[in-house]
């Protein structure tokens, strides 16, 4: 077996009883966890997070509107294709009966 008695990821046991204790580190210091968040502009902040909150729901709506344009213009794509293929095949079937009398009109 290995010097280290168990790691992190493959501890030598699963029993917490069994493990040793968990030792703090030197460079932090005891007690509870050292203030990140200063109060100074609280409530600048504040007022900008409100302001904010009150901007979602346009936010929200042009971002509808903007999926709803979205969807139109893909659904006039779709129609004019449709009617494009529709305009193609009656175009087809034209040319094949104008052929068709052209070859008979040759035939007599």
């Amino acid at each position: 077996m290995n010097a280290h008695p168990g790691t992190v990821d493959r501890p030598l046991t699963h029993d917490p009883q069994k493990q040793a204790p968990m030792t703090s580190s030197t460079s932090e210091p005891s007690g509870s966890a050292t203030p990140d968040v200063t109060t100074i502009g609280a409530n600048a902040s504040r007022q900008n997070r409100t302001r904010e909150m009150q901007l979602i729901p346009e936010a929200l709506a042009r971002a509808h509107m903007h999926e709803r344009l979205r969807e139109a213009d893909a659904e006039r794509r779709a129609q004019r294709l449709a009617t494009a293929r529709r305009m193609q095949r009656r175009a087809e079937r034209a040319s094949l009966r104008a052929r068709r009398a052209l070859a008979m009109a040759v035939m007599q």
